[in-house]
């Protein structure tokens, strides 16, 4: 299980780290202040106040540098209850170790005193749990989550670059006004695959009760250029604030582009919350059959794998979930060595990355990141930050000349004592073949020539250290790699 950061000096803003996201909607909880009063978050929200969660830890230091701007006391006594009282703030010290002499700057793990001169309530959660159940993470110190009185969360990220006097009044504006009609229903979010490879594609989006009766039914409407491309509907008894999901029809032979949703239902109060817009790219295709599967795991190498499945929902490659973690001050991440796939010929394909922890593999331990490349060396997907998994699309191309070539390509021995030979069959062209370590770095390289037929480049290794390292031999824009260990 990863550990919260000790430390967040280095954050320079709320975009490059994890949290729940924006447009998440959360649960209740039911929490007690310092001073014995109890808290319930949809109290708050039913009464159409925008609600404003600061996470921090008495021990943090970037924490107490937001605490000394005092913004969040400000932002309080303005629209809080003796404000405008169009919102509510709450202080969440989130350490469960910390106690309350820390909080009030007595004990040994503290900054300084986080009580006095504070108005909002202050509370000192005695575990984790009783405030992540509503679904909002601590992911690390100080994260704000700022919540409007639908239950969706329209900010989430490190509190000194959301919590400003100014940002926060600003948010107010953007929270739909609190449910008042009997039938409103909402267009909340697109869910559907936000690329696609080919053939037919199904739209999916997450709809929400806005009126103060339960939903019972709602129509959706997909178009793209003005025509209707697809249909959904749902039907039950969906509560105030609740949501669904709506699959709707496939659309046949899609080939992407922008789609608008809009959402209906009998009496609807308000059309303004009725559309969402989407569009969709289609999936790059490779140069041919031969990809390449590149991942770069944060400290926590062992909580990441991958899978590569084809169009029936078959895995035909897989890595990962054993990776060795990093341990001690190591301050780097873990790069693993290139992973060479064979598929077949002009099919789609889904690569899936998955985190067992569920907080993908960037940013706040270690800069992981991940791609899948052709044999030219063109990324068809790529990412970092994802929660529990993600998963993109991409089709294969045929197979070319020169990959037909680079196919017979072998380096042994494997492992390697004394020299890495190098293995091809040439075809009237000129060839790069070099050995990179695994940060990328050529170590060695080596040019042949306008040559035919089977080759075999060697490189001696009494210069190389013990460990991994990649071959890669590339040919009229195209490449290949195979990895190799010394020893």
């Amino acid at each position: 299980m990863k550990k919260l950061l000790f430390s967040l000096a280095v954050l320079t803003g709320a975009a490059a780290y994890a949290q729940t996201p924006v447009g998440t909607v959360v649960s209740n909880f039911t929490l007690t202040d310092i001073n014995g009063n109890s808290h319930s978050l949809f109290n708050y929200l039913d009464q159409g106040k925008m609600v404003v969660i600061d996470v921090s830890a008495t021990w943090c230091g970037p924490c107490w540098s937001y605490h000394g701007t005092g913004a969040l006391n400000n932002f309080y006594n303005q629209f809080g209850p003796s404000g405008t009282n169009q919102a509510m703030v709450f202080f969440v010290e989130g350490d469960p170790q910390t106690n309350a002499n820390d909080l009030n700057g007595t004990g040994a793990n503290t900054q300084g005193d986080w009580v006095t001169g504070e108005n909002m309530p202050i509370i000192d959660l005695a575990n984790q749990a009783s405030f992540e159940n509503s679904g909002m993470t601590i992911d690390y110190y100080p994260e704000m989550y700022v919540i409007c009185p639908n239950r969706v969360i329209v900010a989430s990220g490190v509190a000194g670059a959301i919590g400003t006097v100014a940002n926060l009044t600003s948010l107010l504006g953007q929270c739909p006004p609190p449910a008042s009609n009997p039938a409103d229903v909402a267009a909340l979010s697109y869910l559907g695959s936000l690329t696609h490879c080919e053939g037919s594609y199904t739209p999916s989006v997450q709809i929400q009760n806005n009126g103060t009766s339960p939903l019972t039914a709602a129509t959706v409407t997909i178009t793209q250029g003005g025509n209707t491309v697809s249909t959904g509907t749902y039907s039950g008894s969906l509560a105030t604030y609740a949501t669904a999901n709506v699959s709707c029809t496939p659309i046949a032979n899609f080939t992407g582009g922008a789609l608008t949703v809009a959402v209906t239902t009998t009496g609807d109060a308000s059309a303004a919350n009725n559309n969402v817009n989407a569009t969709i790219a289609t999936a790059l295709i490779a140069a041919s059959q031969y990809v390449t599967v590149n991942i770069t795991t944060d400290y926590y190498a062992s909580e990441t794998s991958w899978t590569i499945k084809n169009a029936s929902g078959t895995t035909v490659a897989s890595g990962g979930g054993n990776w060795p973690d990093l341990t001690g001050q190591q301050a780097g991440q873990t790069v693993q060595t290139p992973v060479q796939v064979t598929l077949s010929a002009n099919q789609c394909y889904d690569f899936e990355i998955v985190d067992a922890y569920g907080d993908g593999i960037c940013c706040q331990y270690g800069n992981g990141a991940y791609s899948v490349t052709d044999a030219t060396g063109a990324t068809l997907l790529s990412g970092s930050e994802f929660g529990d998994s993600e998963k993109k699309p991409f089709k294969t191309g045929a197979l070319g000349i020169n990959e037909e070539n680079f196919a017979s390509m072998n380096v042994y021995p494997n492992p390697a004592s004394d020299a890495i030979n190098v293995s091809f069959e040439a075809a009237n062209a000129d060839y790069s073949v070099d050995v990179l370590d695994i940060q990328g770095r050529v170590i060695a390289s080596q040019i042949v020539s306008n040559v035919n037929g089977a080759q075999v480049v060697t490189f001696a290794t009494e210069n190389m250290a013990k460990g991994n390292y990649i071959v890669r031999i590339a040919s009229n824009g195209f490449t290949s790699t195979k990895s190799v260990v010394v020893r």
